[in-house]
Order: C-alpha cells, then structure tokens, then sequence
C-alpha cells in the first residue's frame, strides 16, 4: 500500500503592491485557476489588511474545492525578508512603514497552510523558475526594469538571500561615481537611478537639455516624458530617442559584466515595461556586455526577455515560492 501523501494540486500567490494586492490560486504548469484582488492601501493596521484578504481569499479557494487543495501560499512583497516571514520598514505601505510585520505567520494561522514571503524580484525569479524561460536553469540572475531596478540572482539552484535574507540588491550597485544621480536609497549613481523605466525618462530630459537636435520628444512637455514615450519616438526613428535606450543598455551591459564575475550565470533574465523597447534595449545591453566582460566570460551568457505575461507574472512569481514548501 502507498503511504506517500497526495500531492496538493495548487499553491497560492500573492502579488503584494504598494496599491493592490493580487490573489492567484496557481497549479503546477502555471496556469491561474482563480484570482481575487484588494486594495492594499485601505486599511488602519496589519490586522485589518489580513482579515480582509482572507476573507477575499475564502471566496476563490471554495472555487477550487477547499483549503485541503492548496499546498502552501507565497507572497512577493517590497522590503520583505524571506528568512523572517516578515516586511520590514517599508517605506510604500502605511501599515509596514515603521516597524517589522511578521506577515507570513500572520496568513499561516488564519489560513492553515505554509506561509513564505520573499521580495518581488526574488518572486520574479522564483516564477521565472518554475514556469517561465530559466525552468531547468541553475545559474541566472533576473533583472526587473520597472519604477526600480531589482534583482533575484539564483546560483546552484537556490536563490541568494545572503546573512539577513536582504541580498540581491543589484539596482544599488553604483554605476557613476562622479556627479551620479541621487538615488530614493540615499546613495547617488546607483543602476537605478539610469536604468529604470524613471531613469530612461530622465535621461531623454538630460539629452533634450544639452542638445539643439531635433527630436519628437520635443512636442512633450519635458517633465511629462515617459520611458513608453521615448521608446515610441525610437520606434519611430527618431534619433535622440535610439541614443536614450543606446545609453541605457551600454550600462545594463556592463552592469552585467560585473555581475558575471561573481555569478558566472548562464542567463541574464529581463522582466519589466523597459523589455517592451525590444532590441532597441536588448542589442545594446549585449555590446556592453562583450565589450565589458572578463574574457573568459565571453560569449557564454544569454539574455533572454521573461516569457511570463506581464499581468500575471507577479502572482506567478510568488506562487512558485509556495511549491518549495
């Protein structure tokens, strides 16, 4: 007789923003059964934000069949430490702003099953893992060009968290030593602060500033210009636009050849709305890259585009922490 306990058939994901919070009740090839959503916002403490995801939760696991189906939940989180269970001083959410929320046993009590919470890039990486391009990869570092630039680096297979679970800060890394930008970290040349989807827009200001060239983006008033603005102009061909996304890449590239000497990855893995400018960001990050890296690096890492669809990929990534459980 088989004594092997049956394999629950669905995790949880939970996609924990700074204005929603986005449910998914996940199978193992990836496939959202049900979804549910809040707003992460609209509530006095903790306490309250919980009650009302449970409550919102009760809703999708009745739709598939009860709480004895669902093996365990993973939460993608800002300033969340994976070790602890907890979000720490998180600077966008009103109730985690100036103190350390245990939130994985906080769900863990109220629903009944494991509970692991990890930050949204290292979710993105976990997800990208499990269901998307890296799936049977051991070595990649995931890059999330967004607001930020964040970063989930996986090396032998498991993902890095370093000594107190907050490693992987790869947007931090300083970049420009001289004159660099300020960064909302408090450090000035951070990656971030060029290579983010604010610091593509940036950059299109600073060049529409020192030069007299012509370009589309000069119908724009200069403080309402867009990273999605400067890669429609590009599209367009419009030259100061190409040299934006030119400067943008050039430095992910060689950001990624200091990487490379710590990580040896076989995959640089992009996710976010910069990755939409296509070639326009990805061939230049591959020039930077060649130019840049150590020689015996040379030629061996891919940069590969995440295949996970943009609206559901952050609950995707969140989910796949719930399988290692």
């Amino acid at each position: 007789m088989d004594n092997q306990p049956e394999m629950k058939p669905y995790v949880i994901g939970l996609d924990l923003g700074g204005t929603n919070s986005v449910f998914g009740i996940v199978d193992s090839r990836g496939e959202i059964k049900a979804t549910t959503a809040i707003k992460t916002q609209g509530y006095a403490s903790v306490a309250d934000y919980v009650k009302a995801s449970c409550t919102a939760l009760e809703v999708i696991i009745d739709q598939v069949g009860g709480i004895d189906n669902i093996k365990a939940m993973g939460i993608g989180a800002p300033n969340a430490n994976y070790y602890k269970g907890t979000i720490e001083h998180a600077p966008n959410l009103t109730w985690a702003h100036d103190t350390e929320v245990p939130l994985a046993q906080m769900f863990s009590d109220r629903i009944g099953i494991p509970v692991a919470i990890t930050n949204d890039a290292n979710a993105a990486a976990i997800g990208e893992m499990t269901y998307g391009v890296a799936r049977g990869m051991k070595n990649f570092i995931m890059l999330t060009l967004g607001t930020g630039v964040g970063s989930g680096i996986v090396l032998n297979g498991q993902v890095v968290y370093g000594s107190d679970g907050f490693a992987g800060e790869l947007g931090h890394v300083i970049m420009c030593r001289e004159h660099g930008r300020t960064c909302g970290c408090g450090r000035k040349g951070c990656l971030e602060t060029y290579c983010s989807a604010t610091g593509v827009a940036r950059t299109a200001r600073e060049m529409l500033q020192t030069t007299e060239e012509p370009s589309l983006l000069r119908e724009l008033k200069p403080e309402e210009i867009t990273s999605l603005d400067v890669s429609i102009a590009a599209g367009r061909g419009d030259i100061l636009a190409k040299r934006v996304y030119e400067f943008t890449g050039k430095m992910l590239g060689e950001a990624c050849a200091d990487f490379a000497a710590f990580a040896s990855p076989e995959a640089f893995i992009f996710f976010g709305g910069l990755t939409k400018a296509g070639s326009l960001l990805m061939d230049p990050i591959r020039r930077g890259y060649e130019e840049s890296v150590m020689p015996v690096f040379k030629g061996k890492a891919m940069f590969l585009i995440s295949s996970l669809e943009g609206a559901s990929a952050a609950v995707l990534g969140a989910s796949g922490i719930g399988w290692e459980l």
